[in-house]
């Protein structure tokens, strides 16, 4: 009869194959125009892969010596082939090898037990063997500086945040080196996104998409951009005003994003502050879309600037207030409580409302209950609404401005009614 052990180990080396099988059916496809002989493997030979993998790792624990010897039969297999293929092809390509070789650890892990990571080895390869054009596409179009940025970014967050100390010093224990430099690299990481989406967007999508991305940074910059040009006044104001309450609505999620990484505990009440005014910014987006159907096509976002993706400075900056707000918080909180903290933390997010999240991070889970958390957070990201319809009224002058000030000014008090009633 049989066992529960061995309906497991069938079940594990039946996974090893239909991986094989996966990965196979990818190669098989990216390699059908090649003459029979020709290949490295085909997609029976990646099945037998995956599925030998497995079988080692179903023995691995029981028979270490026959696992082993089967893992070492199949690599060198692999390095025949290749020197094979080497030798009969002009051209060179580790790629094939490569992949056998993972698609036998995938099997492996699977075999032994860690069928997540084996399934995620062999989803993950077939997902970028399938994007070899993109991706050879995006690299041909990487300039020079944009190759030195993304080097650099790995050096922050994969080398020098690692090494940090995880433990707290300074006054009030309020610095903690490696979350203090955990902002410089998720503020460096929103700069990436924004400068990549609008540079995979391209001007041609109009500005909508650039005031999106760059909002992934600083939706006070791109308000203040674009009041800049609504100052001159032209058939142009309502896909300005439409940008405008996308840069709000883009502003919600990343506020919403932040939380929810750095302070949880804040999240479920600042969500529901933060809907309506979600909801407002999205109506108000869609009513100025509506109105710029019949008007030319959306210009290009000039005017909107794109920063440097590995520019350090407004992370720096960033991270020094976060420094001196974490000792204030927490100094204001011993003295004065709840009340003291939202007076402190508004006006430090009135212009940026990253450092009143990033600074509620750093304060204890028990500091303030979920509900004060949340309440707190909800009057900086009002207040820099309101800074943000001031910025386009200053700017971009009343006759013009209020297009992207109305809305903001709806949006700010529609976060502000929610207070009564959660509160």
């Amino acid at each position: 009869m049989t066992t529960d052990p061995e309906i497991a180990r069938l079940t594990s080396v039946g996974m090893g194959l239909a991986l094989g099988l996966l990965v196979g059916l990818q190669r098989g496809w990216a390699l059908r125009d090649r003459a029979e002989g020709s290949r490295f493997a085909g997609i029976r030979t990646f099945a037998l892969f995956g599925m030998g993998g497995a079988i080692a790792g179903v023995l691995y624990a029981s028979a270490r010596g026959p696992a082993m010897a089967l893992l070492v039969a199949a690599c060198a297999l692999v390095l025949l082939g290749y020197v094979r293929t080497a030798r009969t092809r002009d051209a060179i390509s580790g790629t094939s090898g490569v992949v056998a070789l993972l698609t036998l650890a995938s099997g492996f892990l699977v075999g032994n037990g860690e069928e997540l990571l084996g399934t995620a080895v062999a989803v993950v390869t077939v997902l970028l063997l399938s994007m070899r054009e993109q991706l050879h596409r995006w690299v041909r179009h990487l300039s020079e500086r944009e190759m030195l940025s993304i080097a650099r970014f790995a050096v922050i967050a994969l080398v020098v945040l690692p090494l940090l100390p995880d433990r707290p010093f300074g006054p009030y224990h309020a610095w903690n080196p490696q979350k203090l430099w955990l902002v410089v690299v998720m503020v460096s990481g929103f700069s990436f996104a924004g400068y990549f989406a609008a540079r995979l967007l391209g001007p041609a999508r109009g500005i909508l998409a650039t005031a999106a991305a760059g909002s992934v940074v600083s939706s006070t910059a791109v308000t203040a951009a674009l009041a800049r040009r609504m100052k001159g006044g032209s058939d142009e104001l309502p896909i300005l005003a439409a940008a405008a309450a996308t840069a709000s609505i883009v502003m919600f999620l990343r506020v919403l994003t932040l939380t929810a990484l750095l302070a949880p505990f804040a999240l479920p009440t600042l969500a529901r502050l933060c809907l309506p005014g979600l909801t407002v910014s999205s109506l108000a987006a869609a009513w100025y879309l509506r109105k710029s159907r019949n008007l030319s096509p959306p210009p290009p976002a000039d005017g909107i600037e794109t920063r440097n993706p590995f520019d350090l400075q407004p992370a720096l900056l960033l991270t020094a207030m976060v420094m001196v707000m974490s000792v204030a918080a927490r100094w204001v909180l011993e003295h004065y409580g709840d009340r003291g903290l939202a007076v402190v933390l508004a006006i430090s997010g009135t212009v940026d409302v990253d450092s009143a999240i990033i600074t509620m991070g750093t304060l204890a889970a028990d500091a303030l209950t979920p509900h004060a958390a949340g309440l707190v957070l909800a009057v900086p990201v009002t207040l820099n609404t309101l800074f943000k319809a001031l910025v386009s009224i200053g700017i971009g002058g009343w006759e013009n401005g209020r297009h992207a000030a109305l809305p903001l000014l709806a949006t700010a008090l529609a976060v502000a009614a929610g207070w009564p009633l959660i509160g």
